[in-house]
C-alpha cells in the first residue's frame, strides 16, 4: 500500500471521529448495465457485504432494463441492503454522483466506495478500501491501475495507457500532486471531507472527478492510494477519449489561472479558516517582496492595507511597522505590527499623526485602486511623514496583454483578484499611476515593474518550481524592455516635493 498526499496547507484532515465505529456504504453508478451489473453485485465479497450498511444502485435512466434486472436480483437473493434506485432521466457520470453523494449524506454514512456497474472495477478489493479508511481515516482513498505495473498486463489498450500517463504526468506537474493516477473512478470518500467540496457546481459529465481531485487539493485535504488490478471487456466505453482529455485539461488550467486572480472557477470555494485577501507573493521578482526591498532600512513603517505580507521581511530590517487595514486582521497578522488600526480609509481617511506619530515611509501596496478617495490618501499620507520621509506605492497595469487580448475578444470580466480585481474602483496604466501619485505633491524617484506571478502555478515540485522560475524571468525581462504591455504591476517610491529622497532609476 502507498499513500500519496495532497497537503495544500501541510495538515492531514480527520474526516471521521475516532472511537467510533464507521458506517460504510457502496454506491454503484449504473447505466445500460444489463449485461453486467448481477456478476458486479455477485463479486462483492461476503466480507464486504457484511462491513458495510447498504449497497445502493443509481440507475441513470439507461435505455435497457438495469432497473429491472436489480430489483429482480434484490427480489431473488433477499438481500436486504441493497437498494434500486432510478433516476428520472439523464443526468451525466458527474450528475448521478452529485445525487448519489446527497444519498449518502442524507443517510448519515462516514464513508461511500464508488463502484462502476460496468465490471470496470474489482469489486474484490473493496474490503482493502474500508481496512484503509479504519487505518488511516484519509479524506479519499482511490484505486490506482497504475500501481504495480500491472495496467497494460490487465489489457488496458496501449494508446489509454499512453494518454493516462501523460495526463497524470501534465496534471501532476501543474497541481505539484505525485498521484500515480488522475484517472480512476475506483473511489472511496469520506462524507465529511465531500461536505467541504463544493461538488455541486461541478460538471456533470465525466471530468468530476478530475473536478474533486483538484479541490481536494485546494483544501489540503489527505488522499491515499491503493493498487486495483486492471480490467478491460466488453463493457461499452461512453467516454469520447479526446474530448475528455481536453476537459481535464482545460479544468486544472482554469483552476490554476484561478489561483493566479486571471478568471474565476465557481467550483472552488476557500478551505479552512479565515484568509488573507492577498495571500504573500515570495518571488524575489513579486511585488511584496520588491516593496519590502524598497523600504529603508531603520525606518518607522505605515503599512496602508496591512495583511503581513512583508512584515517579517521589514522588522529583519530593523523597522518598526503600523499596520492599517478596513478590516481586524487575523490574529497571527495583527500580533506582527507594533500597532494596527482598523479604519475605513474612504469614510474615515488615515489615521491622524497625533493618534499614528510620524513615518520614514508610507506603503501603499495595491491599495490605492480600491480607493475612492485614493488622491486624498495620498495627500493625508504626506502629512505622516517625516522630513526625509518617502512613499511606496503599487498597482496593477490595466494595459498588460493580457486584458489588451481579452478586449480584442469583448472580455473585460473583473475576477476574485488580479488586476481586475472585482473590488478595484480605479484602473491604471504607468502613465495614470504616475499622474496620480505626482498630483498630490510627490516626486517619483523610483519605478519597477513585476512580472506575472508564475509561482502561483509552480506547485511544490522541484522541477515544476524550476520551469516557472524560468519563465518568470524571461517575462521580467519582456516587461523592462517593454512595461506598457507586459508589466504586471508597476511599483513607485516618491518623495514630497518638497523633500530630499534617493537618486532616480527605474528597474
Amino acid at each position: 500500500m502507498s499513500n500519496s498526499t495532497i497537503p495544500a496547507n501541510g495538515t492531514k484532515v480527520q474526516t471521521a471521529a475516532t472511537g467510533k465505529d464507521l458506517r460504510f456504504a457502496i454506491f454503484v453508478v449504473a447505466y445500460n448495465a444489463v449485461t453486467t451489473l448481477r456478476k458486479v453485485l455477485d463479486r462483492i465479497p461476503k466480507e464486504a457485504w457484511d462491513a458495510v450498511e447498504e449497497v445502493y444502485v443509481f440507475d441513470d435512466a439507461s435505455q435497457d432494463d438495469t432497473e429491472l434486472l436489480g430489483q429482480g436480483y434484490k427480489a431473488s437473493r433477499g438481500v436486504d441492503k441493497l437498494k434500486i434506485c432510478r433516476n428520472p432521466y439523464n443526468l451525466g457520470y458527474g450528475g448521478n454522483q452529485k445525487k448519489g453523494y446527497e444519498y449518502a449524506a442524507q443517510r448519515g454514512f462516514d464513508y461511500v466506495i464508488l463502484l462502476h456497474g460496468d465490471g470496470q472495477y474489482a469489486p474484490e478489493m473493496i474490503p482493502q478500501f474500508i481496512a484503509t479508511a479504519r487505518e488511516k481515516r484519509p479524506a479519499a482513498v482511490f484505486g490506482s491501475r497504475m500501481m504495480g505495473g500491472s495496467a497494460l498486463k490487465g489489457g488496458m489498450p496501449l494508446y489509454k495507457f499512453i494518454g493516462n500517463k501523460i495526463l497524470t504526468t501534465a496534471e501532476n506537474l501543474l497541481l505539484g500532486t505525485r498521484l500515480s493516477e488522475f484517472h480512476s473512478g475506483y473511489r472511496m470518500y469520506a462524507l465529511e471531507a465531500l461536505k467541504k467540496l463544493h461538488y455541486s457546481a461541478y460538471t456533470d459529465d465525466f471530468h468530476f472527478d478530475t473536478q474533486v481531485i483538484v479541490e481536494l487539493f485546494h483544501q489540503g485535504q489527505e488522499i491515499v492510494e491503493i493498487p486495483i488490478p486492471t480490467y478491460y471487456g466488453d463493457e461499452i466505453c461512453y467516454v469520447n477519449g479526446m474530448r475528455y482529455a481536453k476537459d481535464v485539461m482545460l479544468a486544472v488550467l482554469r483552476y490554476k489561472l484561478f489561483c493566479l486572480g486571471l478568471v474565476r472557477c465557481d467550483w472552488i470555494g476557500e478551505a479552512g479558516r479565515p484568509t488573507l485577501r492577498y495571500p504573500a507573493k515570495r518571488s524575489p521578482l513579486s511585488s511584496h517582496r520588491r516593496v519590502a526591498r524598497m523600504v529603508p532600512a531603520h525606518a518607522r513603517v505605515l503599512d496602508v492595507g496591512a495583511e503581513g505580507n512583508y512584515v517579517d521581511e521589514l522588522k529583519s530590517k530593523g523597522c518598526e511597522v503600523v499596520g492599517v487595514n478596513d478590516r481586524p486582521a487575523l490574529l497571527d497578522v495583527a500580533s506582527q505590527y507594533m500597532a494596527y488600526h482598523v479604519r475605513d480609509l474612504d469614510a474615515q481617511g488615515l489615521p491622524a499623526s497625533e493618534d499614528a506619530g510620524r513615518f520614514d515611509c508610507v506603503v501603499f501596496a495595491d491599495v490605492l485602486e480600491h480607493l475612492r478617495t485614493a488622491p486624498a490618501a495620498l495627500s493625508a499620507a504626506r502629512n505622516l511623514l517625516t522630513e526625509r520621509g518617502v512613499l511606496i506605492a503599487s498597482t496593477g497595469n490595466v494595459a498588460n496583454w493580457t486584458v489588451r487580448l481579452g478586449l480584442l475578444f469583448g472580455q473585460f470580466t473583473y475576477k476574485p483578484r488580479g488586476i481586475l480585481d472585482e473590488s478595484h474602483v480605479h484602473l491604471y496604466t504607468k502613465k495614470t499611476f504616475r499622474r496620480l501619485v505626482e498630483g498630490q505633491g510627490y516626486q517619483v524617484v523610483q519605478s519597477k515593474v513585476t512580472p506575472i506571478p508564475f509561482e502561483l502555478l509552480a506547485g511544490r515540485g522541484r522541477i515544476t518550481r524550476g520551469f516557472w522560475k524560468t519563465v518568470e524571468y524571461v517575462y521580467y525581462a519582456a516587461a523592462r524592455l517593454w512595461p506598457s504591455l507586459f508589466a504586471y504591476q508597476f511599483i513607485f517610491m516618491a518623495v514630497p516635493t518638497n523633500g530630499v529622497g534617493p537618486g532616480s532609476r527605474s528597474a
